[in-house]
């Protein structure tokens, strides 16, 4: 799978349209599938290792025919992992959202008499105008998942320097 090209609506977003979230959702499932082209196949727990970066880890929380739910972290030197995103993939749809309990707004972002309107939506943005440009970042230090062989459901170490 090749790395999709940027896209107008991703660059110059506009918090507010479930139409420009759809194509957010649609763009993070892409670059998701090229972070990890196996996906589909994988479970358990898996790392990838880039020259000068973080090491990337991959859990694989449930894994059905239509979805995927994953957590994406990096391992800090100070043993806690972060940012510690969790994101549900749907296969059907081609679409890949962050799941999370709780969004901080604030209210000079958003216009006081749209917040109760809008809160969930600008929370759905916000979080995953992170992933994409979290995903970015990852494909330029080099990251990817990929799979090995007869054992690639066990733990998968990559380092992107020799891949």
């Amino acid at each position: 799978m090749r790395w999709p090209d940027n896209c107008s609506y991703c660059e110059s977003p506009v918090p507010g349209s479930l139409a420009a979230l759809m194509d957010l959702y649609e763009q993070n499932y892409m670059r998701l599938r090229c972070l990890c082209p196996g996906l589909r196949h994988l479970t358990g727990s898996h790392v990838s290792r880039a020259t000068g970066a973080h090491d990337l880890i991959l859990r694989i929380h449930d894994q059905s025919r239509h979805t995927t739910t994953l957590e994406l972290t990096y391992a800090m030197k100070d043993g806690e992992n972060r940012p510690d995103v969790v994101i549900r993939l749907c296969h059907d749809s081609v679409q890949a959202e962050v799941v999370t309990s709780r969004c901080r707004l604030r209210r000079d972002w958003i216009a006081p008499n749209r917040v109760a309107a809008n809160s969930a939506l600008v929370c759905r943005w916000r979080y995953n105008r992170f992933l994409y440009k979290w995903l970015n970042y990852l494909h330029r230090q080099g990251h990817q998942f990929v799979e090995a062989g007869p054992r690639a459901n066990e733990r998968n170490l990559v380092d992107a320097t020799t891949g």
